[in-house]
């Protein structure tokens, strides 16, 4: 679902109260939910699902699990249990099926959590996903909001997964950069999101870019942070093949959708042609954190993740006074 129309569908929701402990629920969007036990431990709950972006079903488990866990990670958490969420036709193999519960479980062994039971319905089209259940310390939540004029904005992903799979589902794709792609999507976001934990207040804000593309999340954190941000085109760090694929036309349909909504809100340099525009609204599956952190961290965030490279793609302009004069810039 597009932003605008999910945006349309949670309105109602706004008005019924939430309890002093619900520390992010939908008075402000995230990533996920997160309620508070006690003085040292709050649970985040978070559930993601969707169809098949590959072929491969163990891929497409482990990719569906990734991105789910990725919600955890967004904010601050650690993997504690996972539930399967599965529709599934009649008329497909059960074996397939059972390939993809083995990639989905393989992730969450991985981040350090267990399946610990799902649910299944049956459906015209395969779906999987995860709601997963992580812990945070109540003082070390991440969110969106919270950049601050100034703040360098960095990315722990490259772009470009949703041109490469709807190549794919065109059989476009060559084979070396679906495989990049499918290894950027089924890598979790444990470690970049331990490093951002350890760097304390020095991360001022913190998302992961999913379906609503680099620009959608980025306008996310900047309405709750009510600033302006600035992006340099050429430090996008992008999957082999996806300026390849955006000229070949395979364009995902909640790209247009990710358009139509931000248009308002961006300025883009009239240098970007319509090919290298398709990046910044490209839909993500599994893709990788986003934060807005001091510029005095940027040199040693390296050293808190050794194994994680970030990329330091823009900055974070004037405050404002309110959503209607934010703007994203991408020179």
């Amino acid at each position: 679902m597009g932003p605008e129309a999910l945006a349309q569908v949670l309105r109602p929701l706004a008005s019924y109260p939430a309890p002093a402990a619900l520390l992010v629920g939908l008075n402000a969007a995230d990533d996920a939910a997160v309620y508070r036990v006690n003085g040292q431990q709050a649970i985040i709950s978070t559930a993601d699902f969707f169809p098949p972006v590959v072929d491969d079903p163990y891929a497409f488990g482990a990719i569906a699990a990734a991105n789910a866990v990725s919600d955890i990670y967004a904010m601050g958490g650690q993997v504690l249990m996972a539930i399967n969420l599965v529709a599934w036709p009649d008329n497909l193999d059960y074996a397939i099926l059972s390939e993809v519960l083995r990639g989905g479980a393989a992730i969450v062994a991985h981040a350090g959590g267990i399946i610990a039971g799902g649910h299944t319905v049956t459906d015209k089209e395969p779906k999987y996903g995860l709601a997963v259940t992580g812990m945070v310390h109540p003082e070390h939540i991440l969110t969106k909001g919270g950049a601050h004029p100034g703040d360098l904005l960095v990315l722990g992903k490259p772009l470009g997964s949703g041109l490469i799979t709807t190549a794919h589902k065109r059989e476009l794709a060559q084979e070396n950069h679906l495989q990049a792609a499918i290894a950027s999507m089924a890598h979790i976001n444990r470690d970049a999101s331990a490093a951002l934990v350890r760097a304390g207040a020095a991360v001022h804000a913190a998302t992961d870019i999913t379906g609503f593309g680099l620009l959608g999340h980025a306008w996310e954190m900047a309405t709750q942070s009510k600033v302006g941000m600035r992006f340099e085109y050429a430090a996008l760090p992008l999957l082999p093949g996806a300026l390849h694929y955006a000229e070949l036309g395979c364009i995902p349909g909640g790209a247009h959708r990710n358009e139509d909504y931000l248009m308002p809100h961006v300025r883009i340099s009239e240098q970007l042609s319509i090919v290298e525009r398709a990046i910044l609204w490209d839909p993500q599956t599994s893709g990788g954190l986003f934060a807005a952190i001091e510029p005095a961290l940027w040199p040693t965030l390296a050293t808190l993740a050794p194994d994680i490279m970030f990329w330091r793609i823009g900055t974070v302009t004037s405050a404002v006074q309110d959503e209607t004069q934010v703007f994203l810039e991408v020179n």
